[in-house]
């Protein structure tokens, strides 16, 4: 699988965990693709921390305009109803537990559900930025990230690197598997049938607990269309 398809893949599942009326804040990066994969039939209010509540998908090329933009800078539309807002009232939506889902990227997850994904020890960062307010304010987190980077493990026995926040994470979603993180660590709920069970542990340094009820990855009640 190429870069183009590991985001496609990872982008239309964590698509289908938004549901109807749901408040959702999406992070920089990978996330921010998600809207151009939404079911239609779901009317979900996506909420960018820059100010905005009813934002749309990516506009046509040629189409885009300046003046709407998501937190990573990237071009947005935005919804019959949409609003916006100064930072002020964007972090009370988010503190204030108004956001039902935040789908964010990661530098490493554990099977505590503890987040990092803020600076690597060593490289210049301009700060923490939103997401430590997102992952204590939303009653649901989502990583949508990729499974390893440049060969090393992300998805952790324990994080080294420093922590955004502790045990909040609620469900990672990869180019190779749908995993949630459970009590007893991380249990691997839907698998791409691209990568055996062994392929994905290996690319894995937690030990992954097997769901009994383990399928193939969806998209929209179809397989996912997974190129090896």
């Amino acid at each position: 699988m190429d870069k183009k398809e590991i985001r496609e893949v990872i982008a239309k599942r964590a698509a289908l965990e938004l549901k109807d009326g749901d408040v959702v804040n999406l992070g920089i990066g990978l996330p921010t693709i998600i809207p151009n994969y939404v079911p239609e039939e779901v009317n979900v209010i996506l909420q960018s921390e820059n100010g905005l509540l009813g934002m749309g998908a990516a506009p046509a090329e040629g189409e885009e305009d300046p003046d709407f933009v998501n937190a990573g800078g990237g071009y947005i539309t935005c919804k019959a109803g949409a609003s916006s807002f100064d930072s002020s009232v964007s972090f009370s939506i988010i503190r204030g537990g108004h956001v039902d889902v935040t789908v964010l990227g990661a530098l490493q997850v554990d099977e505590k559900g503890n987040l990092a994904n803020w600076i690597i020890p060593g490289k210049k960062t301009p700060g923490m930025g939103g997401a430590m307010d997102l992952i204590v304010g939303a009653k649901r987190v989502i990583l949508a990230m990729e499974h390893t980077a440049r060969g090393n493990h992300k998805i952790m026995k324990e994080c080294n690197l420093p922590l955004t926040a502790a045990g909040q994470v609620n469900m990672i979603i990869t180019e190779m598997g749908v995993m949630e993180i459970i009590p007893e660590g991380i249990l691997l709920k839907e698998y791409n049938p691209v990568f055996t069970l062994e392929e994905i542990q290996n690319a894995t340094d937690a030990k992954l607990i097997i769901a009994e009820d383990l399928i193939e990855m969806k998209i929209q009640g179809q397989n996912i269309p997974c190129h090896s």
